[in-house]
């Protein structure tokens, strides 16, 4: 079990790894992490010191949030993890790089998508079926002129500042 935490926990941390700037804050020692951190990582303990800054950094973030989570969302975690698990490596690759631009975009395109996606989430599951039916049913010249359509409206509806 502390190893399905320990792996959980390097999943958590993938984001932070993935949005950090080289360089970025000093990594904490073994001794600085909390005891709750400490027993989660602990399969990694001996080899701590060897990990790279952003890693242990990333790591101990994750061990804090892991910490904080509820068990209800750690339940949510764990299966969330189980079907990354199961996705195939291309899959897993595909992932990593679009969170890895989506990262790169400004905070405010960033705030919209995410507005975006929980629309979506509201609609109901045949809704989105259809959608997604849809979608993959265009080809690519269709699919860039309906996204070119969607950020026209976008403009059209965005108060002037």
């Amino acid at each position: 079990m502390k190893t399905f935490a320990a792996i959980l926990i390097l999943l958590l941390a993938g984001p932070a790894l993935a949005g950090q700037a080289a360089g970025g804050a000093d990594a904490p020692a073994w001794s600085s992490l909390s005891p709750a951190q400490q027993q989660l990582l602990a399969p990694l303990q001996q080899e701590w010191d060897e990990l790279p800054a952003q890693r242990r950094l990333a790591l101990a973030r994750g061990a804090a949030r892991w910490s904080d989570m509820n068990p209800g969302e750690r339940v949510q975690a764990r299966e969330r993890f189980s079907r990354w698990r199961e996705l195939p490596e291309e899959r897993r690759q595909l992932i990593r790089e679009r969170w890895l631009q989506f990262q790169e975009l400004p905070p405010a395109q960033q705030a919209r998508l995410r507005s975006d996606f929980r629309e979506y989430q509201r609609l109901s599951l045949a809704r989105r079926a259809e959608l997604r039916r849809q979608w993959q049913q265009k080809s690519q010249a269709e699919r860039q002129q309906s996204l070119q359509e969607l950020r026209e409206r976008r403009q059209q509806r965005r108060p002037r500042r």
